[in-house]
Order: C-alpha cells, then structure tokens, then sequence
C-alpha cells in the first residue's frame, strides 16, 4: 500500500511543479511593457522597439538603453504600450541611462504592478528560467510571449578578436572596460525581446535584462557567422544603476 501512496505523491508534486511556471507568468504579465515611439502622421503611428517591465514604485520601466531613439522627432513621443484590447500607451521620459551596460530608466505617470528584484548573487549554471516579452516587436501582433530555459553559462561580455578584421569598437570598449559578466541562455530571444526581465522559474524575481543587440555584438565580433545564442545582463547592473539617480 506503502508504493501505490508514494506514486500518487510523486505525481501530485510533479503537477504542483508544472503548474507553477503558468502561474508565475500570470502573476508577472501585468509588469511587462512594450516600448516604442508614437508619431501621429507616420505609417503606422506606433513602432514597437522592444520590451520592458516595471519595477519600484510601478512609474519606473526598465529596457535597454538602444531599444530608445537616438534622436526623436519634434512629434514622435516616447511611449510604454501595455497591451490588451485596445492598446494603451503611457507617455515615457528617459530618467537615468547607462551605456555601458545598456540599461535606460523610463518614468511613467500611472503606476502599475511591479516585478521584484532578485539580490545579485548568486545566480547557478543550469538554474532555470523564462522571460516574456514581444519578439519582433509587433511583427507577430503586441502580445506578450514567454521563452523559459536555464543559465547555460556565465561568461565575459567581449571575446578577444582572432584578428585585426574581427575587432569593432564595441569589442574594444568591452575589453577596455573589465570583466563585465554576462548570463548565456539556453532560450530564443529574438530583437523584440530586448529589454525584457530574465526570471528565476521558481520565485519569478529579476535575475536580469534581455540583451540581444549590446552584449551579442560584443561577444559575436570574434565570430565569422552569428551564433544565434541569446544573452543577458546581470540584474546587479541594474541595481547600481537605480543606486546612482
């Protein structure tokens, strides 16, 4: 009788466990952004340039810092779009930049749910993880989607170039700048997912930000063809960079 209880156990914990990652994402959805720029007479008016999520006080939006234009114009407006039927977008003002980590601070004027942030260490190879967020930007339609994987590795941001033709200023700056670490994913991320909080599948806190443009073409330079192997930014980066406003 001992067996049959112990079976029955063993697959109520294995439902408990599968059930817990639909939850989370339920949970974390209502923090998830798009960001993008609104100009009224462009087609279209909206253009999604990657993702984001709310943290602190629920007014402060965290992306990278390419995913924001490097020169609007006069009539384009920065935005957050939460999504939904219809679309709401929330005017954004970029508050505090960091470019050597690629990290921007929006401020909204409506507060809404916030995501917790994991301590900085320690993160584990093999520790698992997903991330939502808009691949592709609006492509697909501005609907949330969620990868989930594990840490594949910790590594350096830059690789040192094989030769001369494979160093570009982004590797330069990388390598100039120190052992700056960065998390491999074992996951899809696509250009949309820039910005995007990387979350711990358990306890569903920021263990970092999406990065598929800074750190890939950083880490690609020594490369003749893309890996195609996602990456992200260590949440402490942006824990500093809170620490500096």
């Amino acid at each position: 009788m001992v067996k049959p209880l112990l079976l029955a156990f063993a697959m109520l914990c294995a439902c408990t466990a599968r059930a817990g990652l639909p939850e989370q994402i339920a949970r974390i959805k209502p923090s998830i952004v798009a960001v993008g720029t609104y100009q009224k007479l462009r087609s279209p008016a909206l253009q999604i340039r990657g993702s984001g999520f709310v943290i602190g006080d629920g007014q402060t939006v965290v992306t990278n810092l390419h995913v924001l234009p490097e020169q609007a114009a006069s009539d384009e407006r920065l935005v957050v779009v939460i999504p939904g039927s219809p679309l709401r977008l929330l005017d954004a003002e970029a508050q505090a930049r960091d470019r050597e980590h690629d990290l921007a601070l929006l401020r909204i004027g409506t507060a809404l749910p916030a995501l917790r942030l994991a301590a900085p260490e320690p993160v584990r190879e093999g520790q698992e993880i997903f991330f939502t967020g808009f691949p592709i930007g609006a492509a697909l339609g501005a609907v949330p989607v969620t990868h989930r994987g594990i840490i594949a590795a910790i590594t350096p941001m830059a690789l040192p170039a094989g030769n001369d033709r494979q160093i570009n200023s982004a590797a330069i700056r990388q390598l100039r700048s120190g052992p700056l670490m960065a998390y491999q994913l074992d996951a899809t991320a696509y250009p949309g997912n820039s910005g995007s909080a990387l979350l711990d599948a358990e306890s569903g806190d920021v263990l970092g930000i999406i990065n598929m443009v800074f750190v890939k073409g950083a880490k690609e330079s020594a490369l003749s063809q893309p890996t195609g192997i996602s990456f992200a930014i260590p949440v402490r980066y942006l824990i500093e960079l809170l620490g500096r406003r």
